[in-house]
């Protein structure tokens, strides 16, 4: 793609940067906001949700509470007490009479409470229900779900709630909720039930009743995750184990999960104070909730199909108007580059197009002599890199340290082989500076005492050197780098090796005026002044003039004029050579 992109006219450049910008813009700007509203409208309605939950849990709750309390007014009227007691004496000559006193409470708490659908207070000696509902005369009550269900009850129990049914006691054979009690009685009569059949229907008109116009279902299940009211359609899409996970211990909350046809689906869930072991819950389709969205993202498409067209308008328009002068421009070096060196650039306008022609024309006057200096410097710059390498790895220097390396430890010189190994590690990492031409003066001079230290070992008693403190401020002084060593390699090769007593290498720093001064001086045997010359200016040929040649080129390619070397010398006494170059910003380490 790179490469494709490079190969393309600046035209059609423009042109794919004018769109690409703007199809990322508004890419980048409708993910955000389609993503952020997503986010916003999954929350909202997930809160909303959970409140109508808690709003229909409260009525529900309310309503079974109030069923409760009726039950338990008509258990402490007097018609059922007394009913209690002829039971309690296994009394059922006065049935007829029981049942016709309790007719009033029975047609009451039904009156109240419309929802009840039907009651039945079974006893031993007898069933007692309202005379206006017909009873089942072929369904005997130990037959019915009424009587599993107590069955299979829990033994300390005050109350019994059993899940959506089609009524057995009664011929009407309704949809209802059954709700059992034990009586209210001073003392606990076994086999007596009150059982009150609460209409499914009702209940479900309550679960709807504060739904608002959307996609909201709600349904009543169990903690098995088994519908609790069957009259309603509602139901969940499909059932999965996370929903059981979810329903089966906790008492409220919402999740998400994906039904078996992978639609994912919103899901609230509050536990019923009246019935804990029934759960209310509330769902709706996340693709539903998240249409408007889709609708936004199509919007967006839209808008950047346009924007596109307009952005390849206006680019056209713009690269037209651009590329006129750029044109002119390239004809002119394309003559250049045929050695047409009297062509000039001419324009009316004077935009950055017409400051760069003029500057290149100006360019064009000096370009020979330029591109003949280029050449020369090039040329030099290369073979002072070879040499600077060359010195900065000499193989003698080299093959004398890994034998002294070798000896050592053959010698069992411990502290010694790791003092040079660490020091030929350092002159090498200093050396290589990251490939980088230059270094700080610190550097440079840490350089060279690594370097004096191998050889100080390499040949014991030659010599000993001496570097005076230098001042911090120098230190951070931007200099090229290697360029001591190579002085102190010659001071070293060919000033103290003949010496018959041992030699100082003295490296001093000083700077004045504006200039940085590095002097390195040796108590060697000297050289005469024609020799001096020489060395720095002698053929390549010649092994004891290329390194401070060396220097004095490198010097002279980077600072230019400015920077100088200077070399002195007295037959058997000393040869001093000191570098002058500019001092250059500091670099921040």
């Amino acid at each position: 793609m790179k490469h494709l992109f490079r190969k393309m006219s600046l035209k059609r450049r423009i042109w794919v940067s004018f769109v690409l910008l703007t199809v990322v813009c508004i890419s980048v700007t409708g993910t955000y906001v389609s993503v952020f509203f997503s986010r916003e409208m999954k929350t909202q309605a997930t809160k909303t949700s959970q409140d109508t939950l808690n709003k229909t849990a409260q009525v529900f709750d309310e309503r079974l509470r109030n069923i409760v309390v009726s039950v338990s007014t008509l258990m402490m009227g007097e018609p059922f007490q007394n009913t209690m007691s002829d039971v309690q004496a296994s009394n059922s000559k006065q049935f007829y009479n029981r049942l016709s006193e309790l007719q009033t409470p029975f047609a009451q708490m039904m009156l109240t409470e419309q929802s009840i659908d039907s009651v039945l207070v079974h006893t031993p000696i007898g069933d007692f229900y309202p005379t206006e509902s017909k009873r089942s005369k072929n369904v005997d009550f130990t037959n019915t779900l009424i009587q599993k269900t107590i069955v299979n009850a829990p033994k300390q129990w005050a109350t019994l709630w059993v899940s959506g049914h089609a009524d057995e006691l009664f011929s009407r054979g309704n949809s209802v909720i059954s709700l059992i009690i034990k009586p209210l009685f001073e003392m606990q009569l076994p086999g007596v039930y009150v059982v009150v059949n609460i209409r499914e229907d009702y209940l479900e008109e309550l679960l709807q009743a504060h739904l608002e116009e959307g996609s909201l279902r709600q349904l009543v299940v169990d903690r098995s995750n088994k519908r609790a009211v069957f009259s309603s359609e509602v139901s969940l899409p499909s059932v999965n184990s996370r929903l059981n996970e979810q329903i089966a211990s906790g008492n409220r909350g919402h999740f998400e999960y994906l039904s078996e046809s992978n639609s994912p689906f919103l899901v609230n869930y509050v536990a019923l104070g009246m019935i804990p072991d029934w759960i209310l819950i509330g769902y709706q389709s996340k693709a539903q909730l998240l249409e408007p969205v889709q609708h936004m993202r199509w919007t967006i498409l839209t808008i950047m199909g346009v924007c596109v067209v307009l952005a390849l308008v206006m680019s056209s328009m713009l690269s037209e108007l651009l590329l006129k002068p750029l044109s002119k421009l390239r004809s002119l070096m394309l003559k250049v580059e045929q050695n047409q060196l009297d062509v000039r650039f001419e324009s009316v306008f004077e935009d950055e197009i017409s400051q760069v022609g003029h500057k290149f024309n100006r360019m064009l006057g000096q370009i020979s002599e330029l591109i003949e200096e280029v050449k020369m410097s090039e040329q030099a710059k290369r073979k002072s890199e070879i040499k600077a390498l060359q010195a900065q790895i000499d193989p003698h220097f080299l093959y004398n340290a890994l034998n002294t390396i070798y000896w050592k430890s053959e010698m069992e010189e411990q502290q010694d082989v790791s003092g040079m190994i660490v020091s030929l590690s350092l002159l090498f990492r200093l050396g290589l500076n990251n490939g980088k031409e230059i270094t700080t003066l610190r550097q440079e001079l840490e350089h060279v005492e690594q370097y004096l230290k191998l050889q100080a070992m390499c040949y014991p008693d030659l010599f000993t050197y001496v570097m005076p403190i230098v001042d911090e401020k120098l230190m951070n002084i931007p200099v090229l780098k290697i360029i001591l060593q190579p002085l102190v390699e010659n001071s070293i090769l060919h000033g103290l090796q003949e010496l018959p007593h041992p030699g100082v290498i003295r490296i001093e720093v000083t700077a004045a005026d504006g200039m940085l001064m590095l002097t390195v001086t040796d108590n060697g045997s000297g050289m005469e002044t024609a020799r001096v010359e020489k060395m720095i200016s002698g053929a390549d040929t010649e092994r004891t003039s290329y390194a401070l040649s060396n220097v004095a080129a490198r010097l002279s390619l980077y600072y230019g004029y400015k920077a100088s070397m200077k070399l002195e010398s007295e037959p058997g006494v000393k040869t001093s050579v000191q570098l002058i170059m500019p001092i250059q910003e500091v670099i921040n380490e």
